[in-house]
C-alpha cells in the first residue's frame, strides 16, 4: 500500500512537471526617434507618445548630423524629422538615413506647406507627411499608417500627386518655387529669413562658394536679375507662409 501510495504521487508529480506555465508574450514596444530644433515640441510629443500603450520615445535629436549617427546604432522603428532642424537640413537628413538602411520608417512632422514640401519629402524617402498644427493623436495616427507600411498624406495632397501622376495636373500645381531643387528650396529659404551667404553655409554643413553657386541658380530659375531682388522675393515667400 505504501509503494502504491508513492507511485501514484510520483506519477501526479511528474504530470505536473510536464505541464509547465507558458509564459506570457510581453511585445516589444515600439521605439520612436523624434528629430526636432524646438525642444519644447520634442518634450511634447514624447510626453503624448510615451503614454500611448506599445509606444516608446528611444532618443530625441536637433540636429542632423547627431541625428544620423544616433540613428545608426539604435536603429529605431520609425523617425519623426522636421524639415528644419538646428544644424543641417531635414530632407538631407532623410536622404542619409535612406542611404544607410533603405527599410527606414520616417514621417515628417512639419509646419512647412505640405503641398509643397510633400512629394519632395516621398522622393527623399520619407514615407509621410503631418503638419504640426495637428492633434497629437493625429500624429501617433500618421506613425501607425507608416508602421504598416502606408504612406500617410493628407487628402488635399494626394489628390494633388495623383493628378501629377495621371498627368491631369493644372498650371496651379507647378510653379516658379516648385520648379526649384530641394538644396535650392532650402538657401532660398534661409535667404528669406535673413542669413547671409556664412550663415547659409554654416547652417547647411556647406562652403560659402557653393552657396554663392546655389544663389546663382536661384535668380535665374526665378528670373530675378540681383541678389537683392532675389532677397526681397525670398523675404515675401517666407512672411507669406510656405
Amino acid at each position: 500500500m505504501v509503494l502504491a501510495g508513492t507511485s501514484r504521487l510520483r506519477s501526479s508529480i511528474m504530470s505536473k512537471a510536464k505541464k509547465k506555465p507558458v509564459a506570457e508574450t510581453v511585445a516589444t514596444p515600439v521605439r520612436v526617434m523624434i528629430v526636432d530644433d524646438h525642444p519644447v515640441v520634442r518634450e511634447g510629443f514624447a510626453r503624448y507618445i510615451n503614454g500611448e500603450p506599445g509606444m516608446h520615445v528611444c532618443c530625441q535629436e536637433s540636429g542632423a548630423a547627431e541625428a544620423l549617427s544616433v540613428f545608426c546604432r539604435t536603429h529605431p522603428d520609425v523617425v519623426l524629422v522636421d524639415l528644419t532642424l538646428e544644424e543641417g537640413s531635414g530632407l538631407e537628413l532623410i536622404k542619409d538615413i535612406k542611404s544607410q538602411d533603405p527599410s527606414a520608417k520616417i514621417l515628417v512632422v512639419s509646419a512647412h506647406d505640405e503641398e509643397l514640401y510633400a512629394e519632395r519629402c516621398l522622393r527623399a524617402g520619407a514615407m509621410g507627411y503631418i503638419g504640426k498644427h495637428e492633434a497629437a493623436d493625429k500624429v501617433v495616427e500618421a506613425i501607425h499608417h507608416v508602421l504598416e507600411g502606408n504612406l500617410h498624406l493628407s487628402d488635399r495632397v494626394s489628390r494633388k500627386l495623383l493628378r501629377r501622376v495621371t498627368g491631369n495636373a493644372n498650371h496651379k500645381d507647378r510653379t516658379g518655387i516648385d520648379a526649384l531643387s530641394d538644396r535650392e528650396l532650402e538657401v532660398f529659404e534661409l535667404i528669406g529669413q535673413g542669413k547671409s551667404i556664412n550663415e547659409i553655409a554654416e547652417h547647411l554643413c556647406l562652403s560659402p562658394k557653393t552657396v554663392e553657386t546655389y544663389r546663382a541658380h536661384l535668380k535665374e530659375k526665378l528670373n530675378l536679375e540681383s541678389s537683392h531682388q532675389l532677397a526681397r522675393e525670398a523675404f515675401i515667400w517666407s512672411v507669406e507662409g510656405n
